[in-house]
């Protein structure tokens, strides 16, 4: 059983930067795949960036540029580092986990860009 907790939302000006972390209850080196989503109202959750095979990336078209991923295996935390948030970034934002052939989601954090 994996639990992970999402951390770092709230609200933000269009232009501004979140640091979003997601902290694990077991060694994040030993999650191969581990990444963010994200999900709007009305709207599918969408994949925003995920490790892949430990230190390999992936990224959606809608995070480059602008997404970071990163995690610190000594705290068992990953991060998502957000720059030049616009609206449109306005979601719920959740860490996904696969570990021993499971799925694991966090609870969320709330993202709102708005003037």
């Amino acid at each position: 059983q994996v639990q992970l907790v999402e951390s770092g939302g709230g609200w933000v000006r269009p232009g501004g930067s979140l640091n979003l972390s997601c902290a694990a209850s077991i060694s994040t080196s030993s999650i191969n795949v581990m990444g963010w989503y994200r999900q709007a109202p009305g709207k599918q959750r969408e994949l925003l960036a995920t490790f892949i095979i430990r230190h390999m990336t992936n990224y959606a078209d809608s995070a480059k540029g602008r997404f970071t991923l990163s995690r610190d295996n000594a705290k068992n935390t990953m991060y998502l580092q957000m720059n030049n948030l616009q609206p449109e970034d306005t979601a719920v934002y959740y860490c996904r986990a696969l570990w021993a052939g499971h799925e694991y989601w966090g609870q969320g954090t709330q993202v709102t860009v708005s003037s």
